[in-house]
């Protein structure tokens, strides 16, 4: 039984759709590990829990607004405030690089947000 000219050319695509992903995937990392270096000097325990703390902080919840030129992301504070002001440190690292976000004119602006009073 031979194969139709239409498999071949979903197994071509299945192929090139697994190495975008393989190639997201590694951008994503290298990603990750630039804002772990930025973290280093903020964190002591930077070797053993930086990757964690970097994972959690965006895959936290977060806020986007417009707010004229900026585009103000305001991630949710972490377990603690250390931790919160650790990533805080890294969010101010990123607002001194004064990077737009691509495609428009919008100034990228990081923060971390305050922790809600009991």
């Amino acid at each position: 039984m031979s194969e139709s000219p239409d498999a071949a050319k979903a197994m071509k695509l299945s192929t090139e759709r697994k190495q975008l992903s393989n190639v997201l995937k590694m951008v994503a990392y290298q990603i990750e590990g630039s804002l772990v270096e930025l973290l280093r000097p903020v964190y002591p325990r930077t070797e053993d829990e930086g990757r964690t703390m970097v994972q959690t902080a965006l895959r936290g919840a977060a806020t986007i607004e417009p707010i004229g030129k900026t585009l103000r992301i305001t991630l949710a504070p972490l377990s603690s405030p250390h931790r919160s002001r650790a990533i805080a440190a890294v969010c101010d690292e990123l607002n001194k690089k004064e990077t737009d976000f691509p495609g428009t004119n919008l100034r990228l602006r990081f923060a971390v947000a305050e922790p809600p009073t009991s």
